[in-house]
């Protein structure tokens, strides 16, 4: 019974094994990673209109007016058309509720989202400051990016393969061993996020159009970071 019990712990062990990602010789298992920052130079800046009218054509009409004073001022701003998705509109009728009463109809809602690049950051406090004085309603977001933005992916990512070779290397060394050949690579995670407040840099926008002696608001300007993170397995040599 012992030597069935110990030949089927044997098959078991050998059929994990086979089906293992690691190597049956010696080896080392490193995960090197890396994080770049970056000043962002692009702002995608998203807007939303809205417009409430007796019918649904006004609405329509007055949130349409609005847009269009928005689009033509975007040559100002270095801005083309192409780097703006403002094709979406939306209707609803308005209703006034009474409890025990049918409802009545109000008027009527439009509401458009626009979504603009602007590929310089630096007129980014004037461009908000139009686009509020041609009455759109709400500035939704803003997403700052970098144009350089696969150019620093690829960067961090030569960064996170040589920070895995002198992990690599400082734990072959420690046992009195040579990193051998490369047995896999996995690439667990390539990410870029904001970092608000990394830096003293900062923008201003006014804070009321209607009220030119307010100051302007003061912003602080988050950094790009720039990630990523790779698992190595390497053979070891004795």
């Amino acid at each position: 019974m012992k030597l069935l019990t110990c030949a089927v712990l044997l098959t078991i062990s050998s059929y994990s094994f086979a089906n293992s990602s690691l190597p049956g010789n010696r080896h080392v298992t490193v995960t090197g990673s890396a994080e770049m920052m970056a000043m962002p130079d692009i702002a995608v800046v998203n807007f939303s209109v809205e417009s409430n009218q007796k019918t649904s054509l006004d609405a329509k009409k007055d949130v349409d007016e609005r847009v269009n004073n928005l689009l033509d001022g975007l040559a100002n701003f270095g801005v083309d058309e192409d780097a703006v998705s403002a094709s979406n509109i939306s209707t609803e009728v308005r209703y006034a509720y009474n409890r025990g009463e049918r409802d009545k109809v109000e008027g009527y809602v439009a509401r458009r989202n626009l979504k603009v690049t602007l590929n310089n950051i630096d007129k980014l406090n004037a461009f908000m400051d139009f686009a509020l004085s041609v009455k759109i309603d709400a500035i939704r977001n803003i997403e700052l990016k970098s144009s350089d933005e696969a150019q620093l992916q690829q960067e961090v990512n030569a960064l996170a393969v040589k920070n895995a070779k002198v992990k690599g290397k400082s734990l072959a060394n420690a046992f009195d061993a040579k990193l051998g050949a490369i047995y896999s690579i996995n690439s667990n995670s390539n990410s870029n996020h904001h970092r608000y407040g990394a830096n003293n840099e900062v923008y201003a926008t006014s804070s009321r159009m209607a009220d030119s002696t307010a100051k302007p608001g003061r912003y602080l300007q988050e950094n790009l970071v720039f990630s990523a993170s790779i698992s190595v397995v390497f053979d070891l040599e004795l």
